[in-house]
């Protein structure tokens, strides 16, 4: 439904990308488990990279913060799962949530910032970037200017989005497959 990017895992009251301390860049996804599981978020990450090298710095530091048992449980079953699939040791680590801090708002929607054109359009609509941030539209069209999902799951959810024509054409001709 939503995501924020932000740092997390350390001790460092206030972290800022240029003073991080001990914590890691990080994204929160807040979701609706009536549309995916967390076991699905799970697969996702892994699908989306492959730790199997030893992060060079805490900021880049593969890490599944767990909210619960079962989500602790979950993560490390996947953990393990990915290991055996690839014959990989994967250097991710599996911690309690904790503190997130929101990340500064040049750091918010990275791929919408590269398609300023809508971008100003959903500024317009959210003049204020925290509720820009926390939109659930904006992220669905930061995830497909980011390359994900398919042009048919937009072409089935355009309409929701709050774009103008201009907007929908552009989006469109960003999502190919």
């Amino acid at each position: 439904m939503r995501t924020r990017v932000g740092y997390a895992g350390g001790t460092k009251p206030n972290p800022t990308y240029y003073d991080l301390g001990d914590h890691s860049e990080t994204i929160e996804i807040e979701y609706d488990p009536a549309q995916i599981s967390y076991s699905e978020l799970l697969a996702a990450f892994w699908e989306g990279h492959s730790p199997i090298v030893p992060p060079f710095s805490r900021q880049y530091a593969s890490i599944i913060f767990y909210h619960d048992e079962t989500q602790r449980r979950l993560a490390e079953e996947s953990k393990a799962r990915e290991e055996a699939r690839t014959g990989y040791k994967m250097f991710t680590e599996i911690r309690p949530a904790g503190q997130f801090t929101l990340a500064e708002d040049y750091h918010q929607k990275h791929a919408l910032r590269g398609a300023p054109e809508l971008l100003d359009e959903y500024l317009a609509i959210y003049p204020n970037v925290g509720d820009l941030v926390r939109s659930t539209a904006v992220a669905r069209v930061n995830g497909y200017l980011g390359g994900y999902g398919t042009r048919a799951d937009l072409e089935r959810e355009l309409d929701a989005l709050g774009l103008s024509e201009a907007g929908r054409q552009r989006l469109l001709q960003s999502v190919r497959r």
